[in-house]
């Protein structure tokens, strides 16, 4: 994550906190121990960023790539963010939109994954925080929202919360490296010596195209 950050020119360390990441000693009601962990994380970030009273805060997972239109566009992509009403923002998602003429970034009020590079605002950190809390009180498949995905845990309190705008960039900012996921669990010839040097090489020639891909 430092790497990409360094790709961005200057910024401020006291703007940047790298939190790491917490490791569950067991899945508990969650899909797995990964999305355990994840979820676990980003409420700790959330909690971190209510105490602070912080204006608003930009989660970055540590498989994060920038694509190449935000290290280019980043000042134009600031001013733009920086005079828009949003509650939420997904810089970085797995949507496949229709290109726009009408600026980086548009309302969406639809069902969304991944949370790897998401913003949330004062009001919503807040908010956000308690529900996640109750997600973990309550039993797998409540209503409401049991234990899940966090990209779902945030996608369900958009739902519950209609009232909030959130903001969708077009395109996307920001891609997922590709890597085994800590998330979804490993294939079992990831493991493998052999395959695993293959399959590091292949990932990153993917991850150069892909990063390149939006210019």
């Amino acid at each position: 994550m430092e790497q990409e950050l360094k790709m961005l020119g200057s910024v401020e360390p006291s703007r940047v906190v790298f939190f790491p990441a917490i490791k569950p000693a067991d899945q508990g009601d969650f899909p797995s121990l990964g999305a355990r962990g994840c979820f676990l994380s980003h409420l700790a970030v959330l909690k971190e960023a209510k105490r602070e009273n912080l204006n608003n805060v930009l989660i970055l997972e540590d498989d994060l790539l920038f694509t190449r239109f935000l290290i280019k566009q980043q000042a134009q992509i600031v001013n733009e963010l920086e005079s828009l009403n949003w509650d939420i923002v997904y810089p970085g998602h797995g949507e496949n939109l229709a290109p726009s003429t009408k600026g980086i970034f548009q309302q969406y009020s639809q069902p969304l994954v991944l949370a790897h590079f998401i913003a949330f605002n004062r009001n919503t950190i807040a908010q956000l925080v308690d529900f996640l809390e109750a997600v973990l009180s309550r039993p797998p498949g409540h209503p409401q929202g049991g234990p899940m995905h966090v990209d779902g845990a945030y996608t369900t309190f958009r739902m519950l919360h209609p009232e909030l705008t959130t903001l969708i960039a077009n395109p996307s900012l920001g891609l997922q490296r590709s890597s085994p996921s800590s998330i979804a669990g490993y294939k079992w010839f990831e493991t493998l010596p052999a395959f695993a040097q293959l399959l590091s090489t292949l990932r990153t020639v993917k991850d150069w195209r892909r990063r390149n891909s939006t210019v």
